[in-house]
């Protein structure tokens, strides 16, 4: 069976390239931010029209 959860890299090993890490990283800032706007935006609806 695979592992779920990699261990740490080996000592060195060399690290991945720049632009995978800064690809991760964007998509991971712009995903909880798309998170947190729709999860603000769902309880704005249930609060009651003045």
């Amino acid at each position: 069976m695979r592992a779920i959860i990699e261990p740490p890299p080996e000592p060195g090993t060399p690290p991945r390239p720049l632009w995978k890490r800064l690809a991760w990283f964007a998509a991971l800032a712009i995903g909880g931010s798309l998170a947190a706007a729709t999860l603000a935006w769902m309880m704005k609806a249930l609060l009651p029209a003045t």
